[in-house]
């Protein structure tokens, strides 16, 4: 018999439905049930797509013996950490400082009163080394409970002493300078892989936002070597098997140093950062590799990823039919009977396919080399090879349909969706794809409709018709910079007036003056244990750092200065930490980066379809400029001018199309002319010589001295 779960709308509760453990969701009834009857509660948080959830359920959770344990002992409360960020944040810390290592799944145990006293992550269903079984965690921690009440409440007051101190954030309020970035890079720069690119020795995450701030200093200083870093990285990663050269889009990491054997889940975030990125890196660059990588990632997520609301999903799971990656990976044999001998040999040669196989006897595709060197060794023209592999790609991509799937997890998440909207409009407007701009005006419509309940509060979760929990932080500001660029890419007031309205409720539900800081959820939200606050750049970037570049991009547009304010005033307050820890704030530097510019103002006026505002509208995202806002109307009428300070006397000129570029509201001459608005905006075409790249040395200037100091 189904269990409560099987009334939630979360694609992860939703498999443990039919466990024989008495589950709940989180909210009154659990808890009021755990202070009635005096029972410890059992916290288990976890996602769709973690391998070991679905091992530790297996194994424990659908145990009828484990089962009757937990159900005799215990409130059982399963929580979709993707859907309850903050219940996520407060007990992985508890659990860190219990076990000293996260995880998930994550198992905490809770007095009635929510305090955690025990915890750590997956358990295994017997004894195994040193690792105790689930059930003996179990009955050890329940006696515990009931028999030594009074250290256990001891303990459980110690744990949220220290959360709670560890929470105190101490700030910093030194005025920022461009040191910080120069320090932030010299930390970084030491530790990239030479050979294969990104962080790491063993297993490897994308980390795109340190790679933006990368590609920023570079823009910022001058210096090629964090550009040559950034190419060296992305192309590793687009050549190795963490890419999926078949459907498009990124794996979630790689297991080992050269981006070759992934864990093969697929997340909306990741990809959504990665079209970013490699958009940014095309226009730095040029390299029409990147550009081709960006928009097969697009495809597959409108593919594969899109809700016919207009909403996009959460996430594809690394396993299918009980095997990790199985739906990606194919035999020698496979790729010639699909492609023909002598096809199947050229497509097998480019992609690393071996008899032997690369991954448990099968093989992951990647490219071991270049595609211009694979031309050469097969003794065919780069264009005709390329043709041949485009055409066994779709055929091999039509035959994969036909596999048993992994896992959707078809829920949609604001803020992740957010991440996607904004990708696609920079997408849209550098690659001028129509289709692109089409799919993320859906999708913006969507989160500012279904998304919010009847008094305008932003949700987080959307399944089935049905959208609940009050949104957080990260939800406001990724959807408020989402929109920004958004009406960087249409025009389109409405988004802009949307994306002010966002930034005022993020203002009003999250900003506290008297901590000097943003915290995760709102002024309105249940109460907790304690309320959280999210600073770190981690898989995702923090809500905090996304707010502070989104008020910074809007202060420049509107010219509102408490935006700018209240960012500034952020900022600060991380200055030590970044500089301290600079992986761990690759979004906080990019606004940092911001921050410490003087930011582009761009105008464009002109009809939006005539060849000549299309001209000049390719000139300005042709180039990588960072730190630039974009305004628009198509005449001097337009009433969008009364609204916003930028297009205050701007016209055309000549009755022809006309750009204004502008810093501190202080303008270059208007130019009608693509040619003559590039050299206005002053930005460099082209990319470090790519043949550095296998022969890549950090320059010693760049190493950091061990005794030197943030600020220094």
């Amino acid at each position: 018999m189904p269990n409560r779960l099987a009334q939630e709308t979360s694609p992860y509760l939703q498999q443990h439905a039919n466990n024989p453990v008495d589950w709940y969701p989180w909210g009154p009834e659990a808890l009021e049930l755990a202070a009635r009857e005096d029972k410890p509660i059992f916290l288990s948080i976890g996602y769709s797509s973690c391998h070991w959830c679905h091992v530790m359920e297996r194994e424990s959770f659908e145990d009828p013996a484990i089962a009757e344990v937990m159900n005799r002992l215990f409130v059982s409360i399963k929580v979709d950490r993707e859907e309850r960020p903050d219940l996520d944040a407060i007990y992985m810390n508890a659990v860190v400082a219990v076990s000293g290592a996260g995880g998930w799944p994550m198992s905490v145990f809770l007095t009635p009163d929510l305090k955690p006293f025990y915890g750590g992550t997956y358990y295994p269903p017997n004894d195994r080394g040193n690792f105790p079984s689930f059930r003996r965690v179990l009955e050890a921690t329940a006696n515990a409970y009931h028999q030594r009440r009074n250290e256990v409440v001891a303990s459980a007051d110690q744990i949220v002493e220290h959360l709670r101190h560890n929470a105190a954030f101490p700030g910093d309020d030194e005025e920022l300078t461009p040191a910080v970035l120069d320090v932030a890079f010299k930390r970084l720069a030491p530790h990239i892989d030479a050979e294969w690119g990104g962080f790491g020795s063993n297993i490897k995450f994308p980390q795109p936002m340190v790679h933006e701030f990368i590609l920023r200093f570079g823009d910022r200083s001058g210096e090629p070597t964090a550009q040559v870093m950034v190419d060296l990285t992305l192309d590793r990663m687009m050549r190795g098997g963490i890419y999926d050269h078949l459907g498009g889009g990124f794996h979630r990491y790689s297991t080992d140093r050269a981006w070759l054997v992934p864990h093969f889940e697929k997340m909306l975030y990741d990809n959504a950062l990665l079209v970013r990125l490699y958009v940014h890196a095309f226009q730095a660059m040029g390299r029409p590799e990147y550009r081709r990588v960006a928009e097969e990632t697009v495809e597959f997520i409108l593919r594969d990823m899109r809700d016919t609301a207009g909403g996009f999903y959460t996430a594809l799971d690394a396993d299918s039919e009980g095997h990790e990656g199985l739906f990606y990976i194919w035999s020698r044999a496979e790729i010639l009977e699909r492609l023909g001998q002598e096809a199947g040999e050229r497509f097998c040669s480019v992609y690393g396919v071996t008899e032997g196989g690369n991954f448990e006897g099968s093989n992951i595709l990647f490219l071991p080399q270049e595609l211009a060197a694979a031309a050469e060794q097969l003794g065919l023209p780069v264009e005709e090879l390329s043709a041949e592999l485009e055409e066994g790609k779709a055929t091999l991509l039509a035959a994969r349909e036909h596999r048993v799937w992994p896992f959707l997890d078809d829920k949609v998440l604001t803020g992740w969706n957010a991440l996607m909207l904004g990708a696609l409009a920079e997408a849209a407007a550098v690659f001028d794809r129509s289709d692109y701009l089409a799919a993320a005006e859906a999708n913006a419509d969507f989160l500012l409709t279904t998304m919010r309940d009847a008094d305008g509060r932003l949700l987080r979760s959307y399944r089935d018709g049905d959208a609940k929990l009050k949104g957080y932080l990260e939800d406001y500001a990724f959807l408020a910079d989402a929109l920004l660029s958004l009406y960087e890419a249409t025009f389109e007031p409405r988004w802009l007036r949307e994306a002010q309205s966002l930034a005022e409720s993020m203002l009003t539900l999250f900003w506290d003056e008297d901590v000097v800081g943003f915290y995760s959820t709102g002024s309105d939200h249940e109460e907790l244990l304690m309320r959280p606050q999210d600073f770190y750049d981690n898989a995702i970037p923090s809500g905090a750092s996304s707010a502070a570049l989104a008020l910074l991009r809007l202060g420049t547009l509107t010219g509102v200065p408490r935006y700018a304010e209240v960012a500034n005033i952020a900022l600060r307050s991380m200055r030590t930490s970044v500089t301290n820890q600079a992986i761990g704030y690759g979004h906080w530097l990019c606004a940092m980066d911001y921050a410490l510019s003087t930011p582009k103002e761009v105008v464009v006026v002109g009809d939006r379809e005539d060849a000549a505002t299309k001209a000049l509208l390719e000139a300005v995202h042709s180039r990588y400029i960072p730190n630039k806002v974009v305004a628009g109307m198509a005449t001097e009428d337009d009433p969008i001018a009364d609204e916003l300070a930028l297009l205050e006397g701007r016209g055309l000129v000549g009755g022809l199309p006309t750009a204004y570029v502008c810093q501190n509201y202080a303008c270059q001459l208007p130019v009608t002319d693509p040619e003559a608005l590039l050299e206005q905006l002053g930005a460099p075409a082209g990319a470090a010589d790519p043949s550095q790249l296998d022969s890549y040395l950090l320059p010693a200037k760049w190493r950091l001295n061990p005794t030197s100091e943030a600020g220094e």
